[in-house]
């Protein structure tokens, strides 16, 4: 295996990598978004159950982080997927405060710290595959 494939590999595992978090991740919000919006429990329902069209917002960003997850999982290592991963992780990545309204601040150090952590990997892979991309246009 030559050092393109591999790092093409590593780019792929990291995709990959990518993808379960997010797939995980908002599978799991996404529960939480019905559970509060429609049966008002779970830790969104003391913002959302008084106010259920308010979960609007939830549904969206969950839905579209899965959509999200689904297209990384097959996306082929380029950089403008690795680019497109570390901005759609440095976006959710802001969304610190609704974790503190409500109440559930070790789920959002643990998903911040995440959504860094990729941010981080997904720039290393970009500036890789662009090293990679440059030179085998110059071979």
């Amino acid at each position: 295996m030559t050092e393109n494939n591999e790092t093409a590999l590593n780019e792929k595992t990291i995709l990959q990598a990518n993808a379960i978090d997010l797939l995980v991740a908002a599978a799991g919000g996404l529960l939480t978004d019905v559970a509060g919006i429609y049966f008002s429990i779970g830790p969104q329902s003391g913002l959302i159950s008084s106010a259920p069209h308010a979960g609007i917002g939830f549904v969206e960003a969950h839905g579209l982080a899965f959509i999200i997850g689904v297209l990384l999982w097959r996306a082929e290592p380029r950089r403008s997927w690795h680019l497109t991963a570390a901005a759609v992780h440095v976006l959710l990545g802001t969304a610190w405060q609704i974790f503190i309204a409500a109440d559930i601040l070790p789920v959002g150090y643990l998903t911040t710290s995440l959504h860094g952590l990729f941010a981080v990997l997904q720039l290393l892979a970009a500036s890789a595959s662009g090293a990679r991309t440059l030179g085998h246009a110059s071979a």
